[in-house]
């Protein structure tokens, strides 16, 4: 499968738009599609190597879910983005199409306090049990005390 066909196929299975220059899809994903995207990101593009998952707070718009997969043998890769609204914190899991995913979902969730569905073992994997809050949110206080961290 080349770049460009698989342009084309996330445009016509999908329905979505697929922005990007060389071999670099990026896709955003409607929150109820993005298991679904996954899923035709491994099967249909061959996307089998699941290269990082992270967030990003947008503030006032929410947090933004990003996933970037690769296919190796055609030699391109697929961004995939999901916007969570405003207060909202659950995601679907990629877990259970990438186990990969595992360590870094947790870590999403340990920074940014994400909940996502289906995870096998949702829990802390950076910070201490007992950290209270989620330092890469923009509303978390830079001057909360940590003993012995600060």
């Amino acid at each position: 499968m080349t770049y460009q066909e698989a342009r084309a196929l996330c445009q016509e299975r999908l329905g979505l738009p697929a922005a990007g220059e060389g071999p670099a899809l990026a896709v955003t994903v409607p929150l109820p599609q993005w298991l679904e995207a996954a899923r035709f990101a491994k099967d249909a593009l061959g996307c089998l190597y699941l290269s990082f998952t992270t967030a990003v707070d947008w503030k006032e718009q929410g947090l933004e879910v990003l996933a970037r997969v690769e296919n190796l043998d055609a030699n391109f890769s697929v961004t995939m983005k999901t916007r969570l609204a405003a207060g909202q914190t659950q995601c679907p899991s990629l877990a259970p199409v990438w186990r990969g995913a595992d360590w870094m979902e947790r870590e999403c969730y340990d920074m940014f306090g994400i909940r996502f569905e289906g995870h096998p073992d949702l829990r802390r994997i950076l910070l201490p049990q007992d950290w209270e809050g989620h330092p890469l949110l923009k509303s978390y206080a830079v001057d909360t005390p940590h003993p012995p961290y600060r």
